[in-house]
């Protein structure tokens, strides 16, 4: 109940009637698969600079239906972020502004399910901008593929500690690593977890 008022509250302050449709029930067989980099890990203050998403259909991630797009921020990139994405301010020159990229995601999205790992922060940073930018932050379903691991393995170690880092959910499903760590890899590896988990 307390969801569906939430959702209610939601719908109301939507100001673009474009995007109304973000609302409709979805009733395909498809997932978007995404991962953000950003400035840092707080969303409040921090800055989207990569969006990587892959559409997954009829069980198969769609690489050649992507979506990648490097973002300049509005705030500096702070050196543990760096460490982590390998992304230095000098590789933002050429990159879009979030207002229009945030409106190629939307677009992109549409009203199928979102997956990801972690994917609280993520569709955080996204509210983040189409709150400013249409009113709303994100109605769309959520799969957090953490927590479907979690219900997978609990069973066999109810009492144990699980560990639920990304590297070591890939290395339990025998999973392959793809090279570095970016958005659109990270969107890849996740949309593989999920289709291993659902799978199963």
């Amino acid at each position: 109940m307390f969801a569906s008022i939430k959702s209610y509250f939601n719908k109301k302050s939507l100001n673009n009637e474009d995007y109304r449709y973000l609302f409709d029930e979805y009733a395909g067989d498809e997932y978007i698969c995404f991962d953000c980099e950003t400035t840092g890990l707080n969303p409040k203050i921090d800055d989207i600079i990569s969006i990587g998403a892959v559409k997954i259909k009829n069980n198969k991630i769609v690489i050649s239906e992507k979506f990648e797009r490097f973002v300049k921020p509005k705030t500096a990139l702070q050196e543990e972020s760096i460490k982590i994405h390998k992304i230095r301010q000098c590789d933002l020159e050429d990159a879009k502004d979030i207002d229009d990229v945030i409106y190629e995601f939307l677009d992109f999205v549409g009203n199928r399910p979102l997956v990801g790992y972690y994917l609280e922060f993520d569709v955080a940073m996204i509210n983040k901008y189409t709150s400013s930018k249409i009113g709303i932050k994100l109605p769309n379903k959520q799969i957090e593929v953490s927590a479907l691991y979690f219900d997978r393995v609990i069973g066999a170690i109810p009492t144990g500690n699980i560990d639920l880092r990304f590297n070591t959910i890939m290395k339990k499903l025998n999973l392959p690593m793809l090279g570095k760590h970016d958005a659109i890899n990270d969107a890849i590896m996740t949309a593989m977890i999920f289709l291993k988990l659902k799978k199963d």
